[in-house]
C-alpha cells in the first residue's frame, strides 16, 4: 500500500491546514458531553469555528454554509453523510492536530462516535504515544510501528529514523495512515528522503527483515462491543485486555535480539489487581529471558473508570496507562 498525494481526502487535509486549522480531539465521553451542549445544528459561525465544528467535532451542518470546493472534496472521499430529510450534512471524518519537533502534523481519523468495528482512533492516547518516544525513542536505522492506526507513532518521530514501517492489521486504518503520511510530506515535517513503506500485518508477521526499533501503542481494553461488534482499535484480547500488548512484546524482543538489538517501546493500558501490573508480571520471564534491560513508568494512574463496571473488571482496582522501553544490547548508541 502507498501514500497517494492526490486522493481527495489529502487534498481537504491540505486545504485545511491553509485555513489555520486547529483541532485537539478529546476522549469519546468528553465529547459526547460537549456535543450533549450543542445539540441544534450549526449557526453562523465564522470560518475557522465552522471547520472546527465539522471536522473536528463533527457536528451537522446546512447545505450551503461549508463552502463548495471542501464540500466536493468530502463528496469526492466518499464522506459526507446526508440526513434522511437532505436538511443536514456531516463528515465522516475528522482531522486532528499534533505539534512535535519538525512543526505541527495533521491526522485524519474517523468520525465520532467511533462505534465502527474497524474505526481508526485518535485521541489523547495518541497525544500522550508522541510525547513518550519524542522523550526515549533512541534513533534508528528502521523503525516498525506495530498496529500504526493513523501512523502518528511513526510519523511523530520519523526524524529518528532513516527508515520507517507503518503496519497494521485493518486495511482501513493503513488506508488512513496513506492519507496522513502524504499530510506529513506536504507540510515538510516528513523529509522527502526518509524512506517510510505501509504494510499490512498481524503484529511483525507481515514484514521481513531487521529492524533496531519497535513502537507500539495496541488497544488495551476488553470491549463490549458495540452494534456493529467488536471494534479492532479497542479490543486487547484475553479476559484483561492484555493479550495483544503481550504478543507484540514477546515477537519484538525475539526479533530484535535475532539482528543487530535495538529498542522497544510499548505504550498501552493495564489493570491494576491488588496493587499490580499484571502486564509487567506476564513479561517478566520474557523480559529477563530477552532484554538487556527495561523500565515500566506509569503515565497515567486512573483512566477509563467507566470501564471498570464491565464483568471483565471486578477484580481491578483501576486502569493505568504504562510504558515499557526495553533494550536489546545496547541501543543507545546506535548509529542515525
Amino acid at each position: 500500500m502507498r501514500e497517494d498525494d492526490r486522493s481527495p481526502l489529502v487534498a481537504l487535509g491540505k486545504a485545511l491546514r491553509e485555513s489555520g486549522y486547529h483541532f485537539v480531539t478529546p476522549t469519546p465521553e468528553t465529547h459526547r458531553r460537549v456535543l450533549a451542549r450543542r445539540r441544534d445544528a450549526l449557526g453562523e459561525p465564522d470560518e475557522l469555528r465552522l471547520l472546527r465544528d465539522v471536522f473536528g467535532w463533527n457536528r451537522r451542518f446546512r447545505s450551503g454554509q461549508l463552502g463548495p470546493s471542501l464540500l466536493a472534496l468530502l463528496d469526492a472521499a466518499g464522506a459526507l453523510s446526508r440526513s434522511a430529510g437532505g436538511d443536514f450534512l456531516s463528515s465522516l471524518v475528522r482531522f486532528s492536530t499534533l505539534d512535535g519537533p519538525s512543526g505541527r502534523n495533521l491526522f485524519a481519523h474517523s468520525a465520532y462516535p467511533t462505534s465502527g468495528v474497524d474505526a481508526v482512533f485518535f485521541g489523547p492516547d495518541s497525544y500522550r504515544f508522541a510525547t513518550l518516544l519524542q522523550q526515549r525513542l533512541a534513533r534508528a536505522r528502521r523503525l516498525i510501528d506495530v498496529g500504526c492506526g493513523t501512523g502518528v507513532g511513526g510519523l511523530s518521530v520519523a526524524n529518528r529514523a532513516q527508515q520507517i514501517v507503518l503496519a497494521d492489521i485493518s486495511p482501513r486504518a493503513l488506508a488512513m495512515a496513506a492519507v496522513n503520511v502524504a499530510l506529513a510530506r506536504a507540510a515538510g515535517t516528513l523529509a522527502t528522503e526518509t524512506s517510510l513503506a505501509l504494510s499490512e500485518s498481524d503484529v511483525l508477521a507481515g514484514v521481513a527483515g531487521d529492524f533496531d526499533a519497535v513502537i507500539a501503542n495496541p488497544p488495551y481494553l476488553v470491549d463490549a462491543g458495540s452494534a456493529e461488534g467488536v471494534r479492532r482499535y479497542r479490543e486487547g484480547g484475553g479476559p484483561l485486555g492484555i493479550e495483544l500488548a503481550a504478543r507484540i512484546a514477546e515477537a519484538s524482543l525475539a526479533r530484535l535480539g535475532a539482528g543487530r538489538g535495538g529498542q522497544l517501546i510499548l505504550y498501552t493500558g493495564v489493570p491494576i489487581i491488588d496493587g499490580r501490573n499484571v502486564l509487567a508480571e506476564r513479561l517478566e520471564p520474557t523480559l529477563r529471558a530477552g532484554a538487556t534491560r527495561w523500565t515500566w513508568d506509569e503515565l497515567d494512574p486512573d483512566v477509563f473508570g467507566e470501564e471498570l463496571d464491565g464483568a471483565a473488571y471486578r477484580d481491578t482496582e483501576r486502569l493505568a496507562v504504562v510504558a515499557l522501553v526495553a533494550e536489546v544490547g545496547d541501543a543507545r548508541t546506535l548509529p542515525a
